[in-house]
């Protein structure tokens, strides 16, 4: 009895019928006739009523649900999530169907309306876009079922809780990999680079065709072939990369729901799997006050997974990046020349100049790469129409932080050390085509 009442809940309908019978009761006051009509009208509905709840709660098993989850969640991607509904009943059921979401999406009213025929079942899909990493719980599926009569539902709690882990962004994966080996780089954005191997690895002589670069001209075969030769070379392989996180509070910044820190971490696994793919070794580390999660760049099956693993662990504290500790372990565990690729964000001159010294130390024996971001909120209110005093300051000191970011990269330039400037949204593609540019030109 006490599971009856739990899961019995009666409809409006019911309800407004009651109104209207309590009406011709008022009216039976005056017309007898009336008060007798209503009598056997509230009759009709309480043998309705019970009939309704007996035809509802007469099957055990009335409605089944199932959902079915992927294995874990990407970061910033649409994940698809999907529900097979079933009427069991011998009549057509009215379905209202509440999903119980992991409380990191705030949605407490995710409501499916639906009307299912007698055995007939359905599939449902949905997306969810989850902004931050680490474990989500989804609850059980609540199903509110109703006869044709409509005037009472029976709840069944359907499925099971399961929890799973939201990884750095996966689900991308493949179509980085197609940019990476095609000339399709430009749908992010961003340049497209023309890469063409100038590095030492001499692979073979060829006969020239228009394009080639004729500063490979082979002499001696051309002599020989009384055709143009060329030698042909291939990119380097086995080159060692490694991703550099910054979790200070200076990557705490969020555009689009998605903080600073997150874009790169979703940036450093498509890279980091781009790189293995170019054959060469990809590793990673992260730092704030200390340097922490040091995978060493290495070329082998199990690499994905342990940056992947590597990645979702990360958290910050909030606190000013150490860059002199990043150098420390840098020069005493990176000993060969690498790239290394790092992730952070410069708002102002000065905050450059605090670390210059340090980048420009990483920089002797590596190959640096800086990776920082526009504030793509300053372009909002430069673009909009200044309508007082406040509004023309507001315009004046958002085009000074934009011309500081230019200035940043010029500073950078001038010691010899690579950049990128770039909006978060873009950050992944950007970078994969700076990386692949530098492989091109052999300069790592």
């Amino acid at each position: 009895m006490t599971k009856l009442f739990s899961t019995l809940f009666l409809n409006k309908r019911l309800f407004y019928i009651l109104a209207g019978i309590a009406v011709l009761f008022v009216v039976g006051f005056f017309a007898p006739i009336v008060f007798y009509i209503s009598k056997i009208l509230l009759f009709v509905l309480a043998l309705l009523l019970l009939i309704d709840v007996f035809i509802l709660y007469n099957k055990k098993n009335g409605i089944q649900a199932e959902r079915f989850l992927p294995e874990r969640l990407s970061n910033g991607d649409n994940n698809k999530i999907t529900l097979q509904i079933k009427n069991n009943y011998s009549f057509v059921s009215h379905i209202s169907i509440i999903e119980e979401l992991p409380f990191q999406f705030q949605k407490r009213d995710f409501i499916f309306d639906l009307k299912l025929n007698s055995n007939q079942d359905k599939t449902l899909h949905y997306k969810v876009l989850p902004l931050e990493r680490g474990l989500y719980s989804f609850g059980q599926i609540n199903v509110y079922t109703s006869s044709p009569l409509q005037l009472a539902t029976k709840k069944y709690v359907l499925g099971e809780t399961k929890e799973l882990k939201c990884y750095p962004s996966f689900l991308k994966l493949r179509d980085f990999n197609f940019k990476a080996f095609t000339d399709a780089t430009f749908s992010y954005g961003t340049k497209k680079v023309r890469r063409i191997g100038h590095s030492l690895e001499f692979e073979q002589i060829k006969e020239y065709v228009s394009g080639d670069d004729i500063r490979t001209l082979n002499w001696k075969a051309t002599a020989k072939s009384n055709q143009l030769m060329i030698n042909q070379y291939v990119e380097e392989k086995s080159q060692p990369v490694y991703a550099i996180i910054d979790k200070g509070r200076a990557m705490q910044m969020h555009f689009n729901n998605i903080s600073l820190l997150d874009y790169a971490i979703n940036a450093t696994l498509a890279i980091s799997n781009v790189i293995l793919r170019k054959q060469d070794k990809a590793g990673m580390l992260s730092f704030s006050k200390t340097v922490e999660d040091i995978i060493v760049a290495e070329q082998r099956n199990s690499q994905m997974n342990l940056i992947s693993e590597a990645l979702y662990n990360i958290k910050t504290d909030f606190s000013e990046s150490d860059f002199s500790s990043l150098y420390a372990v840098v020069k005493r565990k990176i000993t060969n020349r690498s790239l290394l690729i790092l992730y952070t964000n410069f708002e102002t001159m000065d905050g450059l100049n605090r670390q210059l010294a340090y980048l420009r130390a990483l920089a002797k024996n590596h190959l640096l790469l800086v990776v920082f971001f526009k504030n793509t909120e300053l372009d909002h209110v430069i673009q909009s129409k200044s309508e007082n005093i406040q509004d023309v300051y507001d315009t004046i000191i958002a085009e000074k932080f934009m011309y500081e970011k230019k200035r940043i990269v010029k500073a950078l330039k001038k010691y010899g050390i690579q950049s990128v400037l770039t909006e978060p949204q873009n950050l992944t593609g950007d970078t994969i085509n700076k990386y692949l540019e530098l492989k091109s030109r052999g300069l790592f």
